[in-house]
């Protein structure tokens, strides 16, 4: 059964219904020291706890992700945070939508509760600090005057430190039946998409213009993680750095058309992704953000290189 852990119990903002966070997410791989290696060298701060190793930001306490063992590479959970005044009315309403509360998993405490999207999938709904933004992101365009270098020598570039968790990406048979699913459930919003191949969706309690992404596959999957720094500059030094690294398949650098932000991805040991992003669009509490059905040509980029043939591979469903 679930056990109350002692977290703090956030003020509700507002009377709307629905969680105000992606709070984290997390992943099981064949060999956490693998994921350690990689995610350290994307800029994160990884912490070790008992078996499983923590995704921090430098600077900031909260626990944006988690990697834990497993057979294979999968999308273990996706854990939602709400005001400590939502839960009991959450808990309700998805049950009365039909779907069924379980025990959390093995190693796994909460002062939430736990259940199933419609394509099983393990979420988890807890009281929870709010995460999300609570304005748009400051991203910075520096420069400096005539007579001056603006650039540094490679030797003296500094670290990337990404500031946080944006969104998370996951795959789905049937976007729009997901985004029903959240909808009645998570009291997420429709921020846009494109046809039924692509959907972003925000939190009601203002957010970036997406916390969570859905893209159609043949089955349920973790396609990325998507991580706020603040310069383009940063974005190029991450790629860099990666790449120096020997992590050298990825996307960018390009601009999305949906949620406006500058991006570079990373492939992952597992064939998923890592993406610096810069400057995405955000959606206040008080916004009603005019969702729309774009073009397909529209779902990826407004410019960048061509979109590789990897990055649209679900490993997962045993796609290559």
């Amino acid at each position: 059964m679930t056990a109350n852990a002692g977290y703090v119990a956030p003020e509700a903002k507002s009377g709307d219904l629905g969680v105000h966070s992606l709070d984290q997410f997390v992943l099981s791989v064949p060999d956490v020291n693998v994921a350690d290696d990689f995610y350290t060298n994307f800029g994160l701060n990884m912490v070790r706890n008992g078996n499983s190793l923590q995704l921090k930001t430098f600077g900031h306490e909260h626990a944006w992700g988690s990697v834990i063992e497993g057979k294979t590479k999968a999308l273990h959970h996706l854990s939602f945070g709400c005001y400590a005044e939502d839960i009991a009315r959450l808990k309700t309403r998805i049950e009365d939508a039909g779907v069924k509360i379980i025990d959390p998993p093995p190693g796994f405490e909460s002062n939430g509760f736990w259940f199933r999207n419609h394509e099983g999938v393990l979420m988890e709904i807890k009281v929870a600090p709010k995460v999300s933004p609570d304005q748009k992101a400051d991203s910075q365009w520096p420069t400096v005057g005539p007579g001056v270098a603006a650039a540094t020598t490679r030797e003296k570039a500094p670290a990337v430190r990404p500031r946080r968790l944006s969104h998370v990406l996951i795959f789905t048979a049937d976007v729009l039946a997901s985004i029903k699913f959240y909808e009645r459930t998570l009291g997420l919003r429709l921020s846009d998409r494109a046809s039924d191949l692509v959907a972003f969706m925000h939190g009601i309690h203002g957010s970036d213009h997406h916390l969570l992404a859905l893209v159609k596959s043949s089955a349920p999957g973790f396609h990325h993680c998507s991580w706020d720094v603040a310069t383009i500059q940063d974005i190029g030094l991450g790629a860099m750095r990666m790449h120096d690294k020997g992590w050298q398949k990825g996307w960018g650098l390009g601009r999305h058309v949906l949620g406006s932000n500058y991006f570079h991805y990373v492939m992952d040991p597992w064939g998923s992704f890592s993406e610096y992003s810069c400057d995405i669009d955000y959606i206040p509490k008080e916004k009603n953000w005019p969702a729309a059905d774009h073009k397909p040509e529209d779902s990826f980029y407004l410019w960048g290189p061509d979109v590789p043939r990897e990055f649209t591979l679900n490993g997962e469903a045993g796609e290559h």
